[in-house]
């Protein structure tokens, strides 16, 4: 619980209208979209740089922890007060600030939905590229913080590719600028790249500065079926030995299609073991070039039936029933949790397989799900944590799909984070000397240790 004193000196910055330390608000705010709970003293919702680094220098003085948030769909616990303190929810700061299609950038507060972004660029044919499943909900000023990525990376890339300035309120209260609104900028370190991607827990992001890119002229989707899992992932890898680079490379298996059909009756064929989606995008001539060279390939891997999209309709139906799969099957038990882990692509068919094995024989329920064509694999996994037994054996085959994947030359995370769900598996993947470092970084920018605490740092 706050001090009176301080409780006072941060009504003075946001009102009392945007300030809360009620019960019911306080629990709202515990967690986020992983299976750890913690409450803060305290919720405000700055509409400002300025509230943001005055908030910040009360929270200095008084040593309190500062956590950043947008729409609470992280799925680490990154987002979760595990030292109580001052949640700063940033969705009233929800503005695009700019958009320049001449330069090609746009300028928003850290609270803009993504998908709200699109849907306005799309107005002047431009889009933003990262696509996370969550960009009905999910904020800019977390997709940067996650250094989010979605269906679309496997082309276009992540949220870091796009970034090319932001506005950071630091431990202090100081505020920075870095970068500009430049394609090309090399005046200094690339400040920029430190925050993206550190969790909240080197300063707060008030104001970012992306590329846009213009609205490819047309699309072609395809999705394909098969009997056996293997060959559905055999199928990435020689895509992508072709030398094409799809938009994307989403693949499900049968446990998620039967779910995912049981519960949301999308149509999905149930009879299948492993489901493509794979869609090229670009010039019409090159794109339906593509498409049928990936036809072809599906083919000779041994898809059962492939069929594409032939309307914005069934291309938007086959979308639906990909990025649904978390919110479906989170509704299925008490508690679910989308791993995530990296690999290279020669080493998805490896994996997947691995991952399965895995998953059957700890008799745990959950479908996979991948980012295949940039070997991004997701199990998600419902249980129910209140099951302690039960609870232990997803812990154990959670460790053993992190320790496959580093075996498989892959890591721990492709856009998810590390948060508190995986920050005891670091040292699989960072040596002490990196560690170090990177401790000294967060000391030099967040001394106190203020700013989200007891994350992964």
């Amino acid at each position: 619980m706050l001090k009176t004193n301080i409780k006072k000196q941060l009504m003075a910055i946001v009102g009392q209208e945007r300030f809360f330390d009620d019960d019911e608000t306080l629990v709202a705010y515990s967690y986020d979209g992983y299976v750890v709970e913690s409450r803060p003293d305290a919720v405000l919702f700055p509409l400002a740089t300025e509230e943001v680094s005055e908030i910040m220098k009360i929270a200095d003085q008084h040593r309190v922890p500062v956590i950043a948030r947008g729409g609470g769909s992280n799925l680490t616990g990154g987002t979760v007060p595990v030292e109580g303190g001052i949640v700063l929810n940033f969705t009233k700061m929800n503005r695009i600030l700019e958009v320049n299609t001449g330069d090609r950038f746009t300028v928003v507060q850290p609270g803009v939905i993504n998908a709200n972004l699109q849907k306005e660029l799309s107005k002047v044919n431009y889009f933003f590229p990262p696509d996370p499943s969550s960009m009905g909900f999910s904020t800019i000023g977390g997709n940067v913080a996650e250094n989010a990525g979605g269906p679309r990376c496997l082309k276009y890339g992540v949220t870091g590719d796009y970034i090319l300035g932001m506005v950071v309120v630091l431990a202090s209260g100081k505020v920075i600028r870095t970068g500009s609104c430049n394609v090309k900028d090399v005046t200094g370190y690339r400040l920029s790249s430190l925050f993206c991607g550190s969790e909240g827990t080197l300063g707060i992001i008030t104001e970012v500065t992306l590329r846009i890119v213009p609205l490819p002229e047309s699309y072609r989707t395809i999705v394909a079926y098969y009997n056996n899992l293997a060959d559905t992932a055999e199928t990435v890898k020689a895509v992508l030995a072709q030398g094409i680079i799809p938009t994307a490379m989403e693949l499900m298996d049968k446990v998620t299609t039967n779910l995912v059909e049981d519960n949301a009756g999308l149509g999905l064929p149930r009879e299948f073991e492993g489901m493509l989606i794979i869609e090229v995008d670009g010039v019409s001539e090159a794109v339906s070039s593509q498409a049928e060279k990936i036809s072809k390939i599906a083919k000779s891997f041994g898809a059962i039936e492939i069929l594409e999209a032939k309307s914005s309709q069934e291309r938007e139906s086959l979308w639906k029933a990909r990025k649904s799969v978390h919110g479906v099957l989170s509704k299925l038990a008490p508690n679910c949790v989308t791993e995530d882990a990296t690999v290279p692509v020669s080493k998805v068919p490896e994996m997947i397989i691995g991952v399965r094995a895995i998953l059957d024989r700890h008799n745990i329920t959950a479908g996979i799900v991948a980012h295949a064509g940039d070997g991004n694999i997701h199990p998600v996994i419902i249980t129910d944590t209140r099951d302690t037994e039960e609870w232990s054996r997803v812990e154990t085959a959670a460790a053993e799909i992190f320790k496959l994947a580093v075996e498989l030359r892959g890591t721990l995370s492709g856009e998810h984070g590390i948060g508190l769900a995986k920050k005891q598996f670091l040292p699989l993947v960072l040596d002490e000397n990196t560690r170090e470092l990177m401790s000294v970084v967060k000391k030099a920018l967040d001394p106190a240790g203020l700013l989200n605490p007891g994350k992964f740092v």
